[in-house]
């Protein structure tokens, strides 16, 4: 990890590498190193996802139910609204309109949604619940009524409910996407950061540039 963030190969701390520095600083440095080599945040939101979404599948798996988590949103979104295109699904679900795209290319495989053009623009194509979508919204109603306590469960176990800070961070990358925020942390460390230089005797220490 540190590596990766530095450009550099940085060393297990010891005794060695400390040099002069007292033991209380030695355990500090190496405290700081364990902790930057822990899971990044793209490996925890991995791991999250697959905990939740996991234990949900097995959940509609478990009522005989062949149904996948990812179609929730669009089911959602077309129970308040049908028919509706690609791009209102996306806005009324808040995903991106390719993860719409490819969830409704697999929901028409199993039969869940029907799919037209839109009189007047062939681009456009109008998705709506199947007859078997419909039939189906009873007993996933169930699934999410028992999702929805597990998760409100959940919460009550955290400092911070999870639901609550799921939405502050999406807020946050919404006002500021992570990419801007790569870009600025580059810019960070591409900048040469002032270092006192070893003061002359009876002098004043110098400011020099790393």
């Amino acid at each position: 990890m540190l590596a990766e963030l530095t450009g550099t190969e940085v060393p297990f701390p010891d005794r060695s590498t400390v040099g002069g520095t007292s033991e209380g600083l030695a355990i500090m440095y190496k405290r700081l190193y364990i902790c930057l080599m822990k899971a990044g945040l793209g490996t925890q939101l991995r791991h999250l996802i697959e905990l939740l979404d996991g234990a949900v599948a097995d959940a509609y798996e478990a009522e005989g139910l062949s149904y996948r988590p990812r179609y929730t949103p669009v089911m959602r979104a077309l129970m308040a609204h049908e028919p509706a295109t690609i791009g209102q699904l996306a806005e009324l679900a808040g995903i991106t309109q390719p993860a719409v795209t490819q969830t409704v290319a697999l929901m028409l495989k199993e039969g869940l949604v029907s799919a037209e053009s839109e009189p007047g623009d062939r681009r456009q194509r109008l998705v709506r619940l199947s007859p078997a979508g419909r039939e189906l919204l009873p007993r996933l109603q169930a699934c999410w009524k028992a999702t929805a306590g597990a998760a409100a469960d959940l919460d009550a176990e955290l400092p911070t409910p999870l639901s609550q800070t799921l939405e502050q961070a999406i807020r946050a990358l919404e006002a500021r996407p992570f990419s801007t925020r790569i870009a600025e942390a580059r810019a960070r460390l591409k900048t040469p950061e002032a270092v006192p230089s070893t003061p002359a005797r009876g002098g004043r220490p110098k400011t020099r540039r790393a």
